[in-house]
């Protein structure tokens, strides 16, 4: 297996920056994306086949709703969306099914990638959104504001097309922060779901994801920009306003007082001249960008940079990191039906009634192929554990979880009933007009 990986860069000072593409392990050039220029946290890659960006405008400010998207194993112009308002942070579902975008407005709006579909947006946070990630089961999204607000949305709440038009029930909520956050990173290696926030109140804070028990406070003496943890998860790296990169061991093995604030020294990576936008960890190490214009791969156990690229024409503002077969055509050993299905993004959502394909609870592991129909809800195995988990203290959140739960599979099984109805009243009809058998149909 080809386990060779290119860095993918933008910026946010125009648009004719465009993304930069380089070779992980030669430092070389391999692609320029122009026309695109995306806030912090703009940036996701569906599936590691596109990438799709919000668009900052050419000005500078946030104005006029757009967002692209561009496969990566073709060269093509961009598909061109255009939201009904400006869309900052951005995320997607590991599987590539779901995009979610937050809105400077506090308003957050969900896709359905394949036929674009807008399947819910809603007024979430008083302030702009400023971070907004799925869970690492993508059971659940979390946003986060620029007032501090942390809010967790069960997916399957979120999707909820009886409640189309309504408020979807959130898991909890925190505004522990006092200042906006600045990242928000799921990991599911611990006994239970871990989330960890950074904010530009200079603290880094660990929480239990489903129940919203805070665990730790990290204090520290910059605003933290950005957060990442190693492959082991053991390891935290915080990118901070002043460009310096704090290293911290996670230890949940032992459990400090949430109210008692750590202010160990930690390991620091100095290099960046700028502040740091983004952390993400790669084959080769860790990998850093900072409003200097530049990218940085590091040796962590020695703290020093192993190669720097340089991106002059504007600061990064967003780094992901995918395969480097992710930029070849299509072959017979990639079939055309891994290919992921990408459709122009609604500006406005469809009637739930204008849909007529059949809903279905099906977990993350049914393809639609399988199921033969198009997703609606998704449940996983952890939401169940979840629920397990939280059952055993008969807290709101696991009645509720149970309530959301009863209701999907009530409204599935209702639907399924009416459609096998409806088939056989068409079947009744059909017969009866041919005359060969006189039969009445349960109303």
């Amino acid at each position: 297996m080809d386990s060779r990986e290119v860095l993918v860069v933008c910026s946010d000072k125009s648009l004719n920056v465009g993304i930069t593409i380089w070779n992980m392990d030669t430092g070389d050039q391999l692609l320029h994306i122009p026309t695109c220029a995306s806030s912090p946290r703009g940036l996701t890659c569906l599936r590691k086949q596109y990438i799709v960006a919000s668009q900052i405008h050419k000005h500078g400010s946030l104005g006029g709703g757009s967002i692209f998207i561009w496969p990566l194993n073709k060269p093509q112009a961009p598909l061109r969306c255009y939201p009904i308002e400006a869309i900052g942070p951005m995320s997607s579902t590991t599987d590539g099914v779901y995009l979610a975008g937050g809105a400077y407005s506090g308003n957050i709006y969900i896709w359905e990638v394949s036929e674009g579909r807008l399947l819910k947006n809603w007024h979430a946070h008083q302030k702009s959104l400023t971070s907004l990630v799925f869970s690492k089961d993508d059971s659940l999204l979390i946003s986060g504001s620029e007032d501090g607000m942390i809010i967790v949305w069960p997916l399957i709440s979120v999707l909820d097309e009886s409640n189309s038009g309504g408020f979807p029930s959130m898991l909890n909520s925190s505004s522990e922060h006092t200042s906006s956050i600045t990242s928000l990173l799921s990991t599911l290696s611990f006994s239970s779901s871990v989330l960890v926030s950074s904010s530009l109140d200079c603290t880094c804070k660990v929480w239990n994801v489903v129940t919203g028990k805070l665990f730790q406070t990290r204090a520290f003496p910059q605003p933290i920009t950005a957060v990442v943890l190693d492959q082991s998860e053991s390891l935290l790296f915080c990118g901070s306003a002043d460009g310096r990169i704090f290293v911290n061991t996670l230890n949940l093995g032992m459990l400090e007082d949430p109210f008692d604030v750590s202010e160990d020294q930690p390991i620091v990576l100095s290099g960046h001249k700028g502040s740091i936008t983004a952390l993400t960890f790669c084959g080769l190490g860790l990998v850093s960008a900072s409003e200097d214009c530049t990218a940085c791969l590091w040796d962590v156990v020695n703290c020093v940079i192993i190669k720097r690229f340089n991106h002059l024409k504007g600061s990064i503002t967003n780094l992901a990191v995918i395969p480097q077969s992710s930029l070849l055509p299509m072959t017979d050993h990639r079939r055309a039906s891994d290919q992921l299905r990408v459709s122009l993004l609604e500006k406005y959502p469809q009637p739930a009634n204008s849909y007529t394909g059949m809903i279905t609870l099906q977990p993350s592991g049914c393809s639609h192929e399988e199921s033969g129909f198009v997703p609606k809800y998704r449940s996983t195995d952890l939401l169940n554990q979840h629920i397990l988990e939280l059952e055993s203290g008969r807290t709101p959140e696991a009645i509720q979880m149970e309530v959301e739960k009863s209701i999907a599979n009530r409204d599935s099984a209702m639907r399924l009933t009416k459609h096998v109805m409806e088939m056989n009243k068409q079947v009744a009809i059909t017969l009866s007009r041919y005359g060969r058998v006189s039969f009445t149909v349960p109303s």
